[in-house]
């Protein structure tokens, strides 16, 4: 079981959410933890020498990178699908 931790940016963006979004997102980011590469995540690039993949949330994308030595998933970016990939 992997511990799910989020960047300041996406703990920022997700306040900014109704409610109702906010859940459906925390409870998709809870689903990484028992399986962090499931069959719906895309690998996208990598930065900082780590590989960034992307799990879709809807209309909504999240990046995370898995840092399996620490057993840990690093939600480093949510935002809508055109905007997500902006400066990654």
């Amino acid at each position: 079981m992997y511990a799910i931790e989020l960047s300041q940016h996406a703990q920022h963006f997700l306040t900014k959410l109704d409610s109702h979004i906010k859940e459906r997102i925390e409870q998709r980011l809870k689903r990484l933890g028992e399986n962090p590469f499931p069959s719906d995540a895309k690998f996208v690039c990598r930065h900082e020498g780590e590989k960034v993949f992307r799990y879709r949330i809807g209309e909504y994308r999240a990046l995370y990178k898995v840092k399996e030595t620490q057993e840990v998933v690093l939600i480093t970016k949510i935002d809508k699908r055109p905007r997500v990939y902006n400066k990654i």
